[in-house]
């Protein structure tokens, strides 16, 4: 009998229904101020079968939430032109099908629309029951893929987001929309080369790309590689920042030691600095996208535009992913940063499953532990009323490895310590996934 591949086996391995349920089951109580969908889109190959876990096909779950109770669960797949009709991101020409990717990172709402997202092709827009829509150009304009992290200003309602490329340039275009959704700044960046460029940063007076070693290769691609992209540290690691007030002018670029960065946590201008939150990886891929990935810790950059100068601090040394904020604090100083800890092996890793509260001003970090083979995916938050940075909660997908059961927990972040105020269990397993929001009703 032959044996599954990792990323397709325990949680990770795909469900294959989709489903519809009602009235879920709670122990405890759902906060009565949450109404709306949380939703968490991730990889489930609808073949059950991908080469690498990043390829498989988009999947959105969510849970309904209204009046205290938990009304409704549906998870569906993103039906690309890749699921539908088995297009393909290039022919053999190297032709891209900005259709055809698997839209299985993010989910997101900007200007009432929901967009599923993968940044190897264009978002797909999702009606209000999770069916697919159709992909979303805006009108046309948009005309490379799109991050899985564009970044919303709390303060202009704008759409910040980019796209880079892999065999051809441009290797990163800069976008931006209004507040209604119209794409109305589209920038090339010269002089980047072909990174991998998952996530970005946004403050209230710049933008912030990351122009990091892990780069497509070329060689690995002719090769069969499913996934193409390899450390390369003679690439270097720099910060290019961009005046938002000046979104055609320069690029100023700062170096950093190497590293890789998924995912930007929280960003802020200070004076003559700006101050990033990230997760910080020493390296990637040396071998390639196969390899086992090394441990990632909360660091601080901070960049100084009159020195030309960054500081780089790591702030703590367990492994951690997954850093939220809340999103009315997007791109200003929002003190608390959210992330998750998940053992590799459940029932035997000594580190348990957790939700990390960090106090960046003070240093102090609380937590919400699970029990042993309880493993939990990135927590959204959802806030309790209308101040930014007040209370709120946690809300994520936890996985019992023991029961092969997923359930939406949420904890009051006001004692992370504290048992959950709700557990929500789900009708059907939830796999490893990666990224999500709570979506309350307008």
């Amino acid at each position: 009998m032959s044996i599954p591949v990792p990323h397709l086996a325990g949680n990770y391995a795909p469900v294959g229904h989709e489903v519809t349920a009602h009235e879920l089951p709670v122990t405890g109580a759902v906060p009565a101020e949450l109404t709306g969908w949380y939703l968490r889109n991730g990889p489930n190959p609808h073949e059950a079968a991908s080469a690498h876990w990043f390829l498989g096909d988009g999947m959105v779950h969510g849970v309904r939430l209204e009046g205290g109770r938990a009304t409704a669960f549906r998870n569906r797949w993103v039906r690309t032109s890749a699921f539908t009709d088995g297009k393909q991101l290039f022919d053999q020409y190297g032709n891209r099908d900005l259709t055809a990717g698997n839209v299985n990172t993010h989910v997101v709402r900007h200007a009432g629309r929901t967009l599923a997202l993968a940044e190897s092709s264009l978002p797909y827009l999702l009606s209000p029951d999770l069916e697919t829509v159709g992909p979303h150009d805006f009108d046309g304009k948009l005309t490379t893929p799109m991050t899985a992290h564009p970044k919303t200003c709390p303060v202009t309602g704008q759409l910040h987001f980019f796209g880079y490329g892999m065999l051809t340039p441009p290797f990163l275009t800069y976008y931006r929309a209004n507040a209604n959704g119209d794409l109305e700044l589209s920038r090339v960046v010269e002089g980047v080369g072909p990174t991998m460029m998952h996530d970005f940063a946004l403050t209230r007076r710049h933008v912030v790309f990351l122009d990091l070693p892990v780069v497509f290769d070329l060689k690995m691609a002719m090769g069969g590689d499913p996934f193409p992209y390899r450390w390369n540290p003679s690439y270097g690691a720099r910060l290019g920042v961009l005046r938002r007030d000046e979104p055609h002018g320069a690029v100023r670029w700062f170096d950093v030691e190497p590293c890789y960065v998924f995912h930007v946590g929280y960003a802020y201008d200070d004076g003559d600095d700006i101050v990033l939150g990230i997760i910080r990886y020493p390296h990637l891929w040396r071998s390639g996208s196969g390899e086992a990935y090394p441990e990632s810790t909360l660091w601080r950059w901070t960049v100084n535009l009159r020195t030309e100068k960054v500081i780089e601090e790591q702030l703590d040394d367990r492994n951690t992913e997954f850093p939220r904020v809340d999103e009315r604090l997007a791109g200003l100083d929002s003190r608390f940063v959210h992330t998750i800890t998940a053992p590799a092996h459940p029932r035997h890793d000594p580190v348990p499953g957790s939700l990390l509260r960090y106090d960046t001003h003070t240093g102090e970090v609380a937590q919400h532990t699970f029990s042993p083979g309880r493993v939990p995916s990135e927590a959204a938050f959802a806030p309790a009323d209308d101040r930014a940075g007040g209370d709120g909660w946690l809300m994520t997908y936890v996985f019992d490895e023991a029961k092969g059961t997923s359930d939406l927990v949420i904890v009051d972040i006001t004692d992370m310590a504290a048992k959950p105020v709700a557990i929500v269990h789900l009708p059907q397993r939830v796999p490893y996934g990666f990224h999500g929001n709570w979506l309350p009703d307008a």
